[in-house]
């Protein structure tokens, strides 16, 4: 039998039983540039984030990055990141200790109704005999303009995540908007 011919019934020993289970849901408030997942299960093998994201502030309006720390430790030292940006003309790319810049998110200012939309893999979270490596890609169109960016980031603590906090810059992004959300998903393995 020709291989284009094969079922998927013929080949379901071979297909993939992860599947996503659903932990939380969180909004921004409009008046706090903080959210957090606090009481995380040790139950999975990894986590996902998906979000949409958009500050209050109108003083910055271009997409940028903000602080994402895991169990209270916003020690910058404890952070490594690697990221490939793009913005429709041009890519760069950046790399840092001490940043735990993950992802970007635009402010207000002549971004109505855009957000940012991405996901973040959270590998191994419950693993205590590795530091926690996270991957992430976002962007946003912002009608003619826009901005993408993939990132991989390094906690470099053997601890399990119990918790995670998306922190924005306060003036470039603000608050989060009643409108942002971010979704915690637990994936089993």
């Amino acid at each position: 039998m020709p291989m284009l011919g094969i079922m998927a019934s013929q080949i379901s020993g071979h297909l993939s039983t992860v599947s996503y289970d659903s932990i939380a849901t969180l909004n921004g408030t409009g008046s706090s540039g903080t959210i957090t997942f606090s009481s995380i299960p040790a139950t999975y093998k990894h986590l996902q984030l998906r979000f949409l994201l958009k500050g209050t502030s109108s003083s910055g309006g271009y997409p940028t990055s903000f602080n994402f720390y895991v169990n209270s430790d916003n020690t910058s030292a404890n952070y490594y990141h690697h990221a490939l940006n793009g913005s429709g003309a041009t890519a760069t790319t950046s790399a840092g200790a001490g940043n735990s810049d993950l992802i970007y998110a635009p402010g207000s200012s002549g971004l109505t109704d855009i957000y940012a939309a991405g996901i973040v893999d959270i590998l191994d979270y419950t693993n205590t005999n590795k530091y926690k490596t996270f991957r992430s890609i976002n962007g946003l169109d912002a009608n003619g303009s826009g901005y993408t960016r993939f990132t991989s980031l390094l906690w470099k603590n053997t601890n399990a995540i119990s918790s995670i906090t998306f922190l924005s810059d306060p003036t470039y992004i603000g608050n989060w908007t009643t409108n942002s959300k971010i979704a915690l998903y637990g994936i089993k393995g």
